[in-house]
């Protein structure tokens, strides 16, 4: 095991860390239903009663027997009519628990779950879902969610059920033999003390092979993925998926094969001793019994009680495992929720009010990791308010990363980025992106209905019909939305199933769009926030044909009037119209200025602008 495992096992069984996960385990569960609570704990107390009850009306029953009429205490029809009844109520209660723990599971798995995701929507920044052992944390802390609590919750009142039987059982059994009691239970300890050690275990056979679980999910996915199959099939790629799929569930079985094998030879030698203990135990007994040492209620009672206590025991040691790994799985859903904020936030952030000067960043570097290669260099650029500029670069430039700063999705490792002389990181993030507006390059299609698609970008407004249909119509998306079977109403998906059809009462399939009708509701979805300050268009005409890209750049023109606006494109003939380029090489900023001046200039903007222009001027003349 590496340090880093013995490290983060080390820290996941700390004892420190496992009352923490019952406290939250326990607290989760109350709130989940405190009537559903008392009840289930009275049912496991009456559970746990029961089979002594049977095992000493039993021992009652036959010592009655054969003594005859002369036994004092209750005569044997009685004890018959009580052994009926208890065993009534042992096959009926456990419908009643198992109806109350099913309560108690459904809504601790719905506080559980709104926790997870609510502490999740706090982040406000974006580090923490590009780090790969948070995403495997997060990913066990999904887990646990849904089945920690109910697991350690269940393991608590199956310990207390069993432990109730066994102080029953071990009360019935020290009445026969007190050291024979002493003896079997005993015997049990080196069963716990290996099941405990197997629980360790497998707590870090969980978090080993986490990353590839992970990764097999993802091989899985892009398989069924609708978006990713014309590739996969054009190019063949399903075999090769299917191998470093294949690859990934060899390791994970490899590795569970490996821990169970070790559960295999620590469980079968304690095991086998209680067995052993418990025989000879009934062998010895029997013997004295014959002699007249215990009677042949003795005997029942001990073969009972035996049975009752390894039962109990065995059932004992299941909670325990059950309970310990929940404990040590549902570490994870405790850390994630006691995380701070990925991003500092001001308890009295400054107000932050529309732009009336200009945005501006001062000397910015970034690297996305501490020992990680530089992003931004130094950059320094000013927007003033109602100005469009024009930002372009290679892949990789820094483009894409400087969004990421404006929007405060990162904080820059040095330098600062001001909204009207204010720092950003003096405002709040939620206020401050309430003033802007953007499309990303790597838009989102939401697998829900065109109004949904269009009313997220600005959630106060979903309800207004109207103005989703003018933003559609100034993205130019409202002519084929309107022609959707049930227009704006219409799921744009084919993953899931539409809502019943009102003629034929079945469900049907949803609409799959082209990639440039997506990328029409995208811009849609940043039309729908008027009145912001700065709208950001990260290569907003991606999937649109020129025709479609020119007409689209037009409206855009006359909705960025007055507005301040950050136009990324690779596409110079766009660029050319804002009122200043940017060109940003090797996280610098290289030149700047309007396209005239950068042209006269002669510099990297007139190399790149002549490349595409005269790959143009070549296409025209072969077509003449």
């Amino acid at each position: 095991m590496s340090g880093g495992q013995e490290t983060e096992v080390h820290r996941l069984g700390g004892l420190r860390g496992t009352v923490t996960s019952a406290a939250a385990a326990l607290a989760l569960t109350w709130r989940a239903g405190p009537v559903t609570v008392i009840c289930h704990v009275l049912l496991t107390i009456a559970q746990g009663l029961l089979p002594v009850a049977v095992t000493l009306l039993t021992k009652w029953l036959f010592d009655a027997l054969s003594q005859g009429r002369e036994a004092d205490g209750p005569s044997p029809e009685v004890l018959a009519v009580g052994i009926g009844a208890v065993t009534a109520l042992m096959v009926v209660l456990p419908f009643a628990s198992n109806y109350t723990q099913a309560r108690l599971q459904r809504g601790i798995v719905y506080l559980a779950q709104r926790r997870l995701y609510g502490k999740v929507n706090e982040f406000v920044g974006l580090s923490r879902f590009e780090n790969p052992q948070f995403l495997d944390r997060l990913r066990l802390a999904q887990e646990s969610a849904v089945s920690a609590p109910h697991q350690i919750t269940g393991a608590l009142f199956g310990l207390v059920q069993q432990t109730i039987a066994i102080v029953g059982m071990v009360a019935v059994l020290a009445g026969v033999s007190p050291w024979l009691t002493a003896v079997t239970v005993a015997a049990a300890v080196p069963a716990l003390l290996a099941q405990i050690s197997l629980t360790r275990r497998q707590a870090v056979l969980t978090w080993t092979i986490s990353p590839r679980n992970r990764r097999q999910l993802f091989y899985q996915a892009l398989m069924l993925d609708l978006s990713a199959a014309k590739e996969v099939r054009l190019f063949g790629a399903g075999g090769f998926l299917l191998g470093r799929m294949n690859t990934e569930t060899r390791e994970i079985n490899s590795a569970e094969e490996r821990y169970e094998r070790s559960e295999l030879a620590l469980q079968t030698p304690p095991a086998a001793l209680g067995a052993l203990i418990a025989a000879g135990g009934l062998a010895w007994l029997v013997h004295d019994a014959l002699s007249g040492r215990f009677s042949v209620g003795d005997v029942s009672a001990y073969l009972a009680a035996t049975a009752g206590v390894q039962g109990a025991l065995s059932a004992t040691i299941g909670h325990v495992t059950s309970g310990y790994h929940g404990l040590l799985t549902f570490r994870h859903y405790v850390d994630i929720n006691r995380l701070p904020t990925d991003l500092p936030v001001r308890t009295d952030p400054v107000p932050v009010h529309p732009l009336s000067g200009c945005i501006e960043l001062d000397d910015v570097w970034f690297r996305y990791q501490d020992d990680g290669p530089w992003v931004l260099r130094g950059v320094s650029l000013t927007i003033g308010r109602g100005e469009s500029v024009a930002l372009i670069g290679l892949n990789g430039a820094g483009k894409s990363t400087l969004v990421k700063l404006l929007c405060r999705l990162y904080d820059p490792t040095e330098g600062a980025v001001r909204w009207d002389g204010t720092d950003i990181r003096e405002l709040d993030p939620a206020a401050l992106r309430e003033r802007i507006s953007a499309v990303f390059q790597d838009r989102v299609d939401y697998d829900l209905s065109a109004t949904d698609n269009i009313g997220i970008g600005d959630l106060p407004h979903l309800g207004s019909p109207e103005r989703i249909a003018g933003a559609a119509r100034r993205a130019g998306a409202h002519d084929f939305i309107a022609e959707l079977p049930r227009g704006y109403d219409t799921l744009l998906s084919r993953t899931f199933p539409e809502p019943d059809d009102e003629e034929t009462g079945k469900p049907s399939a949803g609409v799959a769009l082209s990639g440039g009708q997506w990328q029409r509701l995208a811009l849609a979805r940043a039309m729908l926030r008027e009145g912001r300050d700065l709208l950001i268009l990260d290569e907003p005409t991606t999937g649109l044909d020129a025709a479609a890209e020119q007409q689209l750049h037009e409206r855009l023109r006359a909705y960025r009037e007055g507005t301040t606006s950050l136009l990324i494109s690779h596409r110079l003939g766009t660029a050319r119209r804002a009122d200043r380029i940017v060109v940003l090489a090797e996280g610098r900023v290289k030149e700047c200025g309007s396209h005239a001046e950068l042209i006269s200039l002669g510099g990297e903007y007139a190399r790149l602008f002549t490349i595409q222009a005269s790959g143009y001027t070549e296409d025209e003349e072969l077509a003449v």
